[in-house]
């Protein structure tokens, strides 16, 4: 593990803190292959019920570190940053976010792949792909119309420029805005609920949700067998047990 990025687990979530604050917690390559580790290790341990990633100091992540991302000598799919990617993309534990400060770049289109976002209100949010003369990344141009309509993301995307956490709420880019004082109470609450959940069915639930459309019978298919598989576990016996013993 990168010592820029620090590695925690607590009450069987895994915490992972951007740790550069000096930049702004701006991503290296050693960043992304640490991330990328430690995200492939949490989804292999059924023991972790959720991740949160959070960053150090007064920002979530500026983005790429650009110096570190023109140096690298072979940009294909296998460089680090799509390595990271292509893992987030098929991540089957939870994944949380913490979102203080800068989030830009991807900073932002991280978010279209987690599962739960929460952001203080100085929290700050911008695409300048099209500014830099690149294009978007991390799937936003599918995913960014999808969660908020093709004219926001063209507005977002096309124009490039900076919106507050209040406009992210609105857009639905994430779930909570709170003070940024509250902001670690509230990821820990929320790890905690995650914690006693079971942990099998949070990543039943969570594949189902990011299944790609399809006819609703066919959805309901899908649905029951995964359902009839959960209804025998021995999690979902205990939790329907216990949920009748408290009836009683």
């Amino acid at each position: 593990m990168s010592n820029l990025v620090k590695e925690e687990v607590r009450n069987n979530v895994l915490w992972l803190t951007l740790a550069r604050p000096e930049k702004k917690n701006a991503l290296t390559s050693d960043m992304y292959t640490a991330l990328n580790a430690a995200l492939q290790a949490a989804d292999r341990d059924g023991k972790i019920a959720a991740v949160v990633l959070t960053g150090e100091g007064d920002s979530f992540t500026a983005g790429n570190d650009l110096h570190d991302f023109l140096a690298i000598e072979d940009l294909d799919d296998s460089a680090p940053p799509f390595e990271f990617l292509y893992t987030l993309s098929r991540l089957s534990v939870p994944l949380v976010a913490g979102v203080n400060g800068l989030a830009i770049g991807i900073g932002t289109t991280i978010l279209l792949h987690c599962d739960l976002v929460y952001a203080s209100t100085d929290a700050v949010f911008a695409l300048p792909f099209i500014n830099l003369g690149l294009v978007p990344e991390a799937a936003s141009s599918l995913l960014l119309p999808q969660q908020c309509g093709h004219l926001r993301a063209s507005e977002l995307l096309l124009l490039g420029e900076n919106f507050d956490a209040s406009a992210a709420l609105a857009y639905g880019l994430v779930n909570k805005v709170v003070a940024p004082e509250e902001l670690n109470n509230t990821l820990e609450q929320v790890a905690q609920a995650l914690a006693s959940k079971p942990h099998g069915g949070l990543r039943a639930a969570k594949k189902l949700i990011k299944q790609p459309a399809e006819p609703v019978a066919d959805r309901i298919e899908r649905e029951a067998k995964i359902f009839a598989r959960a209804l025998s576990s021995d999690a979902a016996r205990k939790a329907i047990s216990e949920r009748l013993n408290r009836k009683k």
